[in-house]
């Protein structure tokens, strides 16, 4: 039986993106119910970002390699598994290992991708589009004719979720830097600067009486601003803490300040809702619920992509080898959309 050797990309620690090390190594064979995957594509999220300075909640001791989703091509069956999906393109997500050109993952995780879709085009919507996805329409439950605020609308998330509140006939207020603007006005947004010290009162000129919701990936402080800017019945969605990324101490803790924070407001006799929106909850405890919604979810982002009406913003491309590259410019904060590793050719 010939020896299938993977090439990883390893976090060992609390280092600078140069600090990420390759390595090679054999791949075990896969076991009941697994497929082994060459990475066609990867992303590069904001939580490779936190977990580099080691401030992501609940990711594994170092070292480990990241990467939080992937799309690819199956290239080795199980036992048990259908031997039909050799050869087929399917998308999954990991949460860490995806860094690497071949990995073993759950048959039961995958989710097909259609023909013909790039592989970098889609996995740039599939953890950035899924939450998109699911903070609009299970999370702040949406509707045409609202108008919604989005931090950071130039970012992965930011920008699908501009696309998607534009498609579903909704105003979004979008905050970015000034060398943003124009991008984000051509997806369909109101651009405010985000590091306009006037910001929140900017927003609420646009939209005197309130917003229908509010996507705040900042955390800190001024997740109470966001906060204020809901009108009676509207939903703030916290979905992270990057204004803390940098400060020392627990990595738990920026997390579950801003959660307790929202749990106090939520109970508020106002009218108002506010909650944290983690992607990975419900993976450790109802796996069956969590596949069946991002299944169903990632399908109808796919859709949406393969007919024109979404299209992701692929900041740049780097072959795995040069991660490290790829880090530090998603973490330049002069990026539009998504940086994507790709396989090498």
């Amino acid at each position: 039986m010939s020896v299938t050797s993977t090439t990883e990309i390893v976090l060992p620690g609390v280092v600078e993106p140069a600090g990420l090390r390759v390595r090679v190594r054999d791949l075990p064979a896969p076991e009941e119910g697994q497929v082994v995957l060459r990475m066609d594509a990867t992303g590069v999220s904001f939580a490779e970002q936190q977990m580099r300075v080691g401030k992501y909640y609940d990711q594994p001791a170092f070292p480990f390699v990241p990467g939080y989703d992937v799309v690819g091509t199956v290239v080795g069956t199980g036992p048990g598994v259908d031997r039909e999906l050799h050869g087929k393109r399917f998308a999954v997500v990991t949460k860490v290992g995806g860094w690497s050109s071949r990995l073993i993952v759950e048959a039961a995780d995958l989710v097909p991708v259609p023909e013909g879709l790039d592989a970098a085009v889609a996995v740039a919507v599939v953890l950035n589009g899924v939450t998109a996805w699911q903070m609009m329409y299970r999370a702040a439950k949406v509707k045409r004719g609202d108008t919604i605020v989005v931090l950071g609308a130039n970012g992965g998330v930011g920008s699908t979720l501009v696309q998607l509140a534009r498609h579903a006939g909704i105003r979004v207020i979008g905050t970015a830097s000034a060398r943003h603007h124009d991008a984000v006005r051509e997806l369909g947004a109101i651009p405010v600067d985000y590091r306009d010290p006037a910001m929140y009162d900017k927003i609420h000129e646009l939209a005197p009486d309130g917003v229908d919701a509010v996507f705040d990936h900042v955390g800190g402080p001024t997740v109470q601003d966001s906060w204020r800017l809901l009108r009676r019945g509207g939903a703030l969605i916290s979905y992270g803490s990057a204004a803390t990324k940098n400060e020392p101490g627990n990595a738990s803790l920026p997390v579950l300040k801003v959660f307790g924070r929202l749990m106090v407001w939520n109970a508020l006799p106002n009218g108002r809702r506010a909650s944290f929106y983690n992607f990975w909850a419900g993976r450790r405890f109802r796996p069956a619920g969590f596949r069946a919604r991002l299944a169903e979810d990632l399908t109808q982002v796919l859709r949406l992509v393969e007919a024109g009406v979404l299209t992701p913003r692929i900041a740049a491309r780097f072959p795995l080898p040069e991660a490290s590259a790829a880090l530090a410019l998603a973490e330049s904060r002069t990026v539009l959309g998504k940086v994507v590793i790709v396989a090498e050719p």
